[in-house]
């Protein structure tokens, strides 16, 4: 069979198409790094990363257009070289990791950093993170990127306390997960991901990238700063739980 003809799977994989256009252009990585967990239900891990994988290239150049004129360039300039050593981690141990324990240690430090900003609220005239943090949680995001398209909680937690307007934090996202999943394209087909199977199966998906994309543009530009980073919170906190519901499961 050339398709996945599973009605499960599109029970499971629609909803996650359509949380994952409005996570890229509405609420950062937060609600998006759950689209794969949500697919790994029906299918592995890899083949679900591997059908997302022409759904991403699609909204990454949606969410360029949308947001091309709200992008901190020289934030991007800093954190992408080191997001694409993380790819090139991933790449190199991809077939040495099992990626539930990988989604696994992304939920643990995702929730950790909640539970930090939660009890211990920053000040207003609070610094921004270190620029050791920063390189460190961008090669993470990348790794994690690589591995299950779960690199949002760990580039979150440094790029949330910069405390963005949410149309800069947007913008700059869509731009850096563009070259990291565009990065991603080669050592996949590499590893053997891209086959007929999983590309046919996501030119089925691919209709739904622009109308997750539409809704997460008009949710962005009329959504207020502060329910807008409560949403992205609840949104690391449930990708949080479920990636280590799935490490143990």
């Amino acid at each position: 069979m050339l398709i996945n003809t599973d009605p499960f799977f599109y029970a499971v994989a629609v909803p996650a198409v359509l949380l994952l256009g409005i996570s890229k252009s509405g609420f950062g990585a937060g609600f998006g790094s759950l689209a794969v967990p949500m697919m790994a239900i029906a299918v592995t891990v890899p083949q679900a990363a591997a059908i997302l994988m022409p759904v991403l290239l699609l909204m990454d150049l949606l969410g360029m257009a949308a947001f091309r004129n709200n992008v901190d360039r020289e934030l991007l300039k800093f954190l992408l070289p080191y997001g694409l050593v993380g790819i090139v981690i991933g790449a190199g141990l991809f077939k040495l990791l099992e990626p539930s324990w990988v989604a696994g240690i992304v939920g643990v430090f995702t929730l950790l950093f909640l539970a930090q900003r939660l009890l211990f609220p920053p000040q207003s005239d609070a610094p921004p993170p270190p620029k050791w943090l920063g390189r460190l949680l961008s090669v993470t995001s990348g790794f994690t990127s690589f591995i299950a398209h779960a690199g949002g909680p760990p580039l979150n937690a440094y790029v949330i306390p910069l405390k963005l307007s949410p149309l800069l934090f947007t913008g700059t996202m869509a731009f850096f997960y563009f070259f990291i999943n565009l990065a991603k394209w080669i050592p996949y087909a590499w590893l053997g991901l891209l086959d007929m199977q999983n590309m046919l199966t996501s030119l089925v998906l691919l209709p739904l990238a622009p109308l997750g994309v539409w809704l997460g543009v008009r949710i962005a530009h009329r959504i207020q700063p502060r329910l807008f980073y409560r949403l992205l919170y609840l949104g690391m906190f449930l990708t949080g739980l479920k990636l280590i519901w799935d490490a143990f499961r």
